[in-house]
């Protein structure tokens, strides 16, 4: 009977929980990318495209995946919102940036919120998934194309992935996913994380 006590308590508490920021400007898709994440990891079925509203403050989506628990948090996009997502980079563990690979006009606009997360010390050493997304959509850019225009190569010292994706079908998706989990295991940013909360190994 020990042991089975034992066994439920360690399946438990033993599953290291990450925090992940789902940012992006408006109408990038986050929503939709966090609804397509309940679906494929946990059987839901999410709400359909043409039922999402622009997000005003805060979502939140909690999956697991092998033995690690995920919490996301999909911010609002609108220019007046994004002065509040610094209030949670503090104890984000790695950001998912999403970027409308469909609308070229607003390239600039993502480009440019992208460089200001990336430049604050709140986030520093934080794994970035980059999800260029809407590649479904035959009026998108290819992700070489998107991933040129960003400039990339400024990325080199920070742990991160460029994936092409569409929140709507899920393509690209489970990469992602099951990248961010490989580097959060080992990422500094996790270390010191941990060290703060007064943890000295996994949950």
């Amino acid at each position: 009977m020990f042991s089975l006590f034992y066994g439920l308590w360690k399946y438990l508490f033993s599953k290291t929980e990450f925090h992940v920021l789902i940012l992006g400007i408006d109408k990038a898709g986050k929503t939709t990318l966090l609804e397509k994440l309940k679906s494929v990891y946990l059987n839901l079925e999410g709400l359909p495209p043409d039922r999402i509203v622009p997000t005003v403050g805060l979502n939140i989506g909690r999956i697991e995946v092998s033995n690690t628990k995920f919490v996301f948090w999909d911010l609002g996009g609108q220019p007046g919102l994004r002065s509040i997502w610094e209030k949670y980079y503090e104890e984000a563990h790695a950001v998912i940036f999403v970027i409308d690979a469909a609308c070229p006009s607003r390239f600039e606009d993502s480009k440019s919120a992208l460089e200001k997360v990336l430049r604050h010390e709140d986030l520093q050493g934080a794994p970035l998934l980059i999800l260029a997304n809407k590649l479904d959509l035959s009026e998108a850019l290819s992700a070489e194309e998107l991933a040129q225009y960003l400039d990339l190569k400024k990325l080199d010292e920070r742990v991160y992935m460029f994936e092409a994706a569409s929140a709507f079908d899920g393509m690209g998706i489970k990469e992602g996913v099951e990248w961010l989990v490989e580097v959060m295991e080992r990422s500094k940013r996790t270390e010191t994380l941990r060290i703060r909360a007064g943890i000295t190994g996994p949950n």
